[in-house]
């Protein structure tokens, strides 16, 4: 498909620089550049996802779960080192 689209001067400058350089056709780098963007944009909503996942306050009864369960792993291997 085509399309027309409107580029500052010296963002044009290096974009022809740059496709010039890696030997692609500026139509190629705008596709691979478009590309990238929209694979950033989902990797961060992704991680937006994850962080509001676990931005959950723990209760009191995980957090103590949490450290009895450390304790008994860490004298479990430090007992097996000995």
């Amino acid at each position: 498909m085509k399309t027309a689209i409107s580029v500052p001067d010296e963002l044009f400058k290096k974009i022809e620089k740059i496709a010039k350089e890696y030997n692609y056709s500026r139509s190629e780098l705008f596709t691979i550049a478009a590309r990238e963007f929209i694979e950033k944009i989902k990797s961060r909503k992704l991680l937006d996802a994850i962080n509001e996942a676990y931005s959950d306050v723990e209760i009191e009864e995980e957090t103590s779960l949490r450290r009895k369960s450390k304790k008994y792993y860490a004298h479990k291997i430090l007992k097996e080192r000995y």
